[in-house]
């Protein structure tokens, strides 16, 4: 791995590879819904929409509006856009890539 994570441990290596294992969108919904809770997975959710919705360029009140964040969560996501490890940013081109809707 090129990108050296501040976080990097061998149980989080652990976890992410097995998140890697996951063949479809049932594998997803099955181990998720065992390894987190429905507020911890509705959050990931809600930051990845509004990640998907900070790079079309809407404005923090649209954002609040459709998605029902606070702006404190919108903040911190674009804070993460714009000066993170480049994750949000990686995945949104992948789905462009690929031409589907993530």
């Amino acid at each position: 791995m090129s990108y050296d994570s501040k976080f990097k441990r061998t149980d989080i290596d652990e976890l992410f590879k097995a998140v890697l294992l996951l063949e479809d969108e049932e594998d997803c919904y099955r181990f998720f819904e065992d390894l987190l809770t429905i507020n911890e997975i509705n959050s990931m959710a809600q930051r990845w929409q509004v990640a998907k919705l900070l790079a079309a360029k809407k404005t923090y009140s649209e954002i609040e509006e459709i998605t029902g964040a606070s702006t404190a969560t919108i903040s911190r996501v674009n804070k993460c856009l714009v000066y993170g490890a480049e994750g949000y940013q990686r995945i949104l081109a992948r789905g462009k890539e690929e031409e589907r809707v993530l």
